[in-house]
């Protein structure tokens, strides 16, 4: 179902342009209603299109949806709002409504959690986590969920064992209030690195958890970026596993002059997959940065594959702990004639020391996703930035939901 807003002013075909996003194109061939009309609403799973009205004024956008009436949403400027998601809050406009379908957030990343409910145009439904005199962690949902599509975003981050817990009793309150589907929204995914039995009586637990969020209840998970794609295998449950490689393209051609000009590096053999796949994009050269590790989170000596002399370096990896590794590889790389150095991470973990390394390192910049909260650390060291990628998850809740594809956002950036 699609409420509509009023239209401030007359719209006529002649001011129309439709630009293509799937499917066969409309024509507009009339007046498209004038101030204050409204075109009522259209139910049903709709192709969704975009029409900008060029001229003074800013800029209009059209929706139409599956051969039905033309709906209209007036908007300052396209490029304020990402394009299937209006603010109504900010605008003050009314927006396609998603029936049936509930977000939670847990305490581990509420600023993700509200910037996604605001691209999806819902509010963030009432939940109580408190924890008992004895550290037993107490959730208690303040809604009904019966019969709703239920998505509940927790990252793996800040006090990773009491967050995860925390989501396991909420998928489970969830299911046995009689939920038509839970899926769990885990930007940062718990204990990745633990996916392989790499010595003797070594846990793999990343299955561990996996078979955890299955038993308390899950039927989907949204993740991004496991630090081992191997790890969807672990699941018995669908799991969509998101990029941050759009965004980062997008990050890398706005910032960067010299882009054009640049390596992409890899700071270990494991993310060469990566870095070519943004090097082809990019139609530049790659680097590899072989390590020699003797201890957990210490590297002993690094040898560089490539060339980067002369050139803008921009190392890529999927998580950054304490920051050795990509701390002594910018300083290899500034050794080997690299003109500026570059850190992107789509998990900045910044534990330990990690924060210290990067500031008195040779970094112009240490770029991270929000799968993390980054605020804190962001006071104490200027060199880190973020990229919202709160756009991506709500398309992909989006997408999920009504029943649609999410491979359009493996190579997309939605606004």
């Amino acid at each position: 179902m699609y409420q509509v807003a009023k239209l401030p002013q007359p719209l006529h075909a002649k001011d129309i342009k439709v630009e293509d996003i799937g499917g066969t194109s409309p024509t507009p061939s009339r007046s498209l209603g004038g101030p204050g009309e409204r075109w009522g609403r259209a139910e049903g799973k709709a192709t969704f299109w975009r029409a900008f009205r060029e001229g003074r004024g800013g800029a209009a956008v059209i929706w139409l949806a599956c051969g039905a009436r033309p709906l209209s949403l007036s908007l300052p400027r396209v490029a304020s709002f990402p394009p299937f998601f209006p603010a109504p809050t900010r605008l003050g406009l009314l927006c396609p409504v998603m029936p049936n379908i509930v977000l939670f957030s847990g305490s581990s990343h509420q600023d993700l959690s509200q910037r996604v409910a605001d691209r999806l145009g819902l509010d963030l439904g009432k939940v109580v986590t408190k924890k008992f005199s004895n550290q037993e962690t107490s959730v208690e949902i303040g809604e009904s969920v019966r019969g709703e599509d239920v998505y509940i975003i927790q990252s793996g981050c800040g006090e990773i064992n009491d967050n995860l817990m925390e989501l396991l009793i909420m998928i489970n309150a969830c299911k046995i209030a009689s939920s038509s589907r839970v899926t769990a929204v885990i930007p940062c995914f718990p204990y990745a690195r633990q996916d392989k039995k790499d010595k003797s009586r070594a846990p793999i637990s990343a299955k561990l958890v996996a078979n955890m969020l299955s038993v308390a209840g899950a039927d989907h998970i949204i993740t991004m970026d496991l630090h081992a794609s191997q790890i969807q295998g672990f699941f018995d449950i669908p799991v969509d596993n998101l990029y941050a490689e759009p965004a980062v393209l997008q990050w890398i051609k706005e910032n960067i002059v010299d882009w054009r000009n640049c390596v992409i590096v890899s700071p270990d053999a494991g993310g060469a997959k990566r870095v070519t796949s943004i090097a082809d994009r990019l139609n530049v050269e790659f680097a590899l940065i072989h390590k020699e590790r003797k201890k957990a989170n210490e590297v002993d000596r690094m040898v560089l594959v490539g060339d980067v002399t002369d050139r803008v370096a921009i190392l890529v990896d999927d998580m950054a702990d304490t920051c050795g590794t990509i701390c002594h590889a910018a300083d290899k790389l500034v050794s080997a004639g690299a003109t500026k150095v570059y850190a992107i991470l789509t998990h900045g973990i910044f534990s330990g020391p990690a924060i210290s390394r990067i500031n008195n390192a040779a970094f112009e910049a240490v770029v991270v996703t929000n799968t993390i909260p980054q605020e804190e650390k962001m006071k104490h060291c200027p060199k880190i930035q973020v990229i919202d990628i709160s756009m991506i998850l709500a398309e992909a809740i989006r997408r999920t939901h009504n029943g649609e594809s999410v491979s359009y956002l493996f190579s997309h950036v939605p606004l």
